[in-house]
């Protein structure tokens, strides 16, 4: 099992930067595959960046792709998110996620993932 928590979020304005954090415990920390999901109110959640177990391939959802950075501390279980040149569309509860390596379907599906953090709210004003 893996247990996450999560840290980081706040209110930013337009164009500011945050940078969240998930912790993990409980599993070793490598032997997962974590992505980051957000949810705005109404909406679905949607993919947001990935990484894999190693750290050597990200992937990140064309609406963030150059504002935002995945990263991955094995040493500190622990992964993270930089966002920069925020936007008011960026405004959701931020999840991080985490699945087996016998994982089943798309990494890009929420449905994916079977660990969750309880998630972060980003508000950005404009």
């Amino acid at each position: 099992q893996v247990q996450l928590v999560e840290s980081g979020g706040g209110l930013v304005q337009a164009g500011g930067s945050l940078r969240l954090s998930c912790a993990a415990s409980g599993r070793t920390f490598s032997s997962v595959r974590m992505a980051w999901f957000r949810q705005a109110p109404g909406k679905e959640r949607e993919f947001v960046a990935r990484m894999s177990r190693l750290g050597g391939s990200t992937s990140y959802a064309d609406a963030v792709k150059g504002r935002f950075t995945i990263t991955r501390d094995n040493a500190k279980n622990t992964l993270y998110l930089q966002m920069n040149k925020l936007k008011p569309e960026d405004t959701a509860v931020y999840y991080c996620a985490a699945c087996p390596p016998d994982y089943s379907g798309s990494l890009y599906s929420w449905m994916t993932y079977n660990y969750w953090g309880q998630g972060t709210q980003v508000t950005v004003s404009s």
